[in-house]
């Protein structure tokens, strides 16, 4: 199977900059997956389109300011100490570090993406924040993060180590910015902070929103319970698994990034619940149909617990959980993409794609969306 096969044309203007002012207001193109019939709706029909013995499963990872801007320093000679956490040595030009996934928390090391990715080499220093600051006499210490990489993979990842400060992450909520994706053409703003976040994002650790349920509002939300809807909830956090593309030619030769879950005692029983009542698990976003489909993928069935997640999903995988998904639309020749194929048929969705661009959807993380059933 050819990563080419995937591919549609996508008109630049098609490309949301920006979110709707009401969250809700999106449009949403219905496909019945089995007829490949399409239908133009709003996402506000969502709760009257579902069943009232539906199970919608939400992600509920929070995204966290996960890009940092800073300058480097060109001394490798010495590594980070408690005694010199940040002699800044000869500091260079401007670098740019999106935190993926922390691995480890004493000592506190994260997989990221550094830019420019060629000049940054193993036992480099990297300074966030006020680099004007003296860190060794202490002056106006809280205005910086002082990182030091240890390790260098390809494309731009490296595995940093950040030198010892207390409230880590409340510095880094201060200094880091928003993860926007790269075809989002501006420099992210106060309200992204908000709106590139769901509603009921409560677990942090993801660096890209599961972008299907932007779209949700507390509104629609007490009109799916009034209409005794079920939901449950999981944690998928979105790392590099997400954002890294395709770079082979053959479908098949491509493997994902890990990324890491977790399933509750109560949603595991609920999924099993609906499951065994032969009723509909709607998956809100393609990183709840991964993480569901990863748990189910040998006895069919879900249980509670934690790991890592890195299930690849392509046109003839055999889905034993999701029989719908709400998406957004997705980048040509993505993962996202194929899962999208491999759950609607690829001659439906891709037919799906071609008619959104031709009535002019909004495409990618603050577009529209989809609800393939």
């Amino acid at each position: 199977m050819l990563v080419s096969d995937f591919d549609y044309h996508l008109p630049e203007h098609l490309i949301a900059q920006a979110p709707l002012a009401d969250r809700s207001a999106s449009r949403m193109l219905r496909l019945e997956r089995r007829a490949g019939k399409l239908e133009d709706r709003r996402f506000q029909d969502l709760p009257d389109l579902l069943r009232a013995d539906d199970l919608v499963v939400f992600n509920n990872t929070r995204v966290f300011p996960a890009r940092l801007y800073g300058r480097r320093s060109g001394s490798r000679a010495q590594p980070l100490s408690t005694q010199n956490p940040a002699s800044k040595d000869f500091l260079q030009g401007r670098v740019e570090v999106l935190l993926a996934k922390q691995v480890s928390v004493e000592p506190n090391e994260w997989e990221c993406l550094v830019r420019p990715g060629r000049k940054v080499g193993v036992g480099e220093k990297l300074f966030f924040g006020d680099t004007t600051a003296d860190p060794v006499s202490q002056t106006r210490v809280s205005d910086q993060l002082v990182a030091q990489v240890i390790c260098r993979g390809t494309f731009g990842e490296r595995r940093i180590r950040f030198y010892p400060v207390e409230r880590f992450f409340e510095r880094l909520e201060r200094l880091g910015h928003v993860p926007l994706p790269p075809y989002i053409s501006r420099d992210d703003g106060p309200d992204d902070r908000e709106r590139y976040q769901t509603v009921y994002a409560r677990e942090r650790g993801s660096v890209a929103a599961p972008t299907a349920g932007l779209h949700f509002t507390e509104e629609i939300l007490d009109r799916m319970e009034a209409k005794g809807i079920e939901t449950a909830e999981l944690t998928l956090h979105v790392g590099l698994g997400t954002f890294q593309p395709v770079r082979v030619d053959k479908v098949e030769e491509h493997q994902l990034h890990s990324e890491r879950f977790a399933v509750s005692e109560q949603a595991a029983a609920q999924i099993n619940r609906a499951l065994d009542q032969r009723r509909r698990v709607i998956a809100i976003g393609t990183t709840t149909v991964r993480t569901l489909e990863f748990v189910a993928r040998n006895m069919g069935r879900l249980t509670a617990g934690t790991g890592e997640a890195d299930l690849f999903i392509y046109p003839e995988f055999d889905f034993r959980v999701v029989s719908g998904v709400l998406t957004n639309f997705h980048l040509p020749q993505s993962t996202l993409l194929m899962l999208v194929c491999a759950f609607a048929g690829k001659e439906h969705a891709m037919s799906a794609y071609r008619h959104a661009v031709s009535e002019g959807y909004r495409f990618y993380s603050y577009g529209d969306c989809m609800l393939v059933e």
